[in-house]
């Protein structure tokens, strides 16, 4: 298989990334067959897959349309995949040309096209760094360089949080994140509801072994679980709803239960 530009040397592109996955079920470019073929064994079980994903990133659309609104212009997206059409950065200069951005993942390859795609760009970065240690997120140096974290900051936690078991501490470190926000900053996150998935037992084991293969096993949440994550902040309204149910800019006509099978909120630090 013949390595592209935007795929790092010493990343094995034999094996599927879930960064590539979820490229390729929003119709994105940055994946190979390997990708392509599990993501095909995850919706053979989950048909509904790439709809919860594009329910996923329409809310961060318009969560970061309305931080922009309420004043808020810098953006630490962490988890932040490959930077596919309709990405933070791209929606927040849309929205605020002077907006700054920080896109944090694990995955070396949505790091390496992250720095391709905020190439020369100074009120932009990108690096490697992983949810679970917050402060090594909160203090790395391209954090210090773009954003003025004595000033509000829009934290977003998109699509992330279901795939970090309770033995890795999430809470806590959600709350180290918010802790250490400025007054006014905001906490941006989505979470699937497996229990609300169309599917059947099965359905819903099958597909969560297929992420498992690729070493990103999803983690069944309750809204109540899914709602601890904002105890640190103040809530906004809606609240913590489905997907489309939050903020929707238009009439929310479709009822397709897998765009609903996923949860969305934002809280305010006080």
């Amino acid at each position: 298989m013949e390595r592209p530009a935007w795929a790092p040397r010493g990343i094995d592109i034999t094996v599927p990334s879930v960064s590539r996955i979820h490229d390729y079920y929003l119709g994105g470019s940055h994946n190979f067959e390997v990708d392509r073929e599990a993501a095909r064994r995850a919706t053979r079980f989950l048909p509904g897959l790439p709809k919860i994903l594009r329910a996923d990133r329409a809310f961060t659309r318009r969560a970061v349309r309305w931080a922009v609104g309420e004043g808020v212009t810098q953006f630490l997206d962490i988890g932040s995949g490959i930077p596919t059409f309709g990405n933070v950065h791209e929606t927040a200069r849309a929205a605020d040309p002077g907006a700054r951005v920080v896109l944090v993942d694990h995955d070396p390859v949505a790091v390496a096209h992250g720095r391709t795609v905020l190439a020369g760009d100074e009120r932009a970065g990108t690096f490697t760094a992983d949810l679970r240690r917050p402060r090594e997120i909160l203090e790395h140096p391209v954090t210090a360089e773009v954003l003025d974290l004595t000033r509000p900051v829009a934290v977003l936690l998109v699509g992330v949080l279901h795939f970090v078991d309770d033995a890795d501490a999430p809470y806590e470190a959600v709350a180290e994140l918010t802790e250490a926000l400025a007054p006014g900053s905001l906490l941006i996150l989505t979470h699937a509801a497996l229990d609300a998935v169309p599917a059947d037992e099965e359905g819903v084991r099958g597909a969560a072994e297929v992420y498992r293969s690729v070493r990103a096993p999803l983690v069944g949440r309750s809204r109540e679980g899914i709602a601890r994550f904002l105890d640190g902040v103040e809530l906004v309204d809606p609240g913590l709803v489905p997907l489309p149910r939050w903020r929707p800019e238009g009439p929310v006509e479709d009822e397709d239960p897998y765009a609903f099978s996923g949860f969305g909120g934002v809280g305010r630090a006080a």
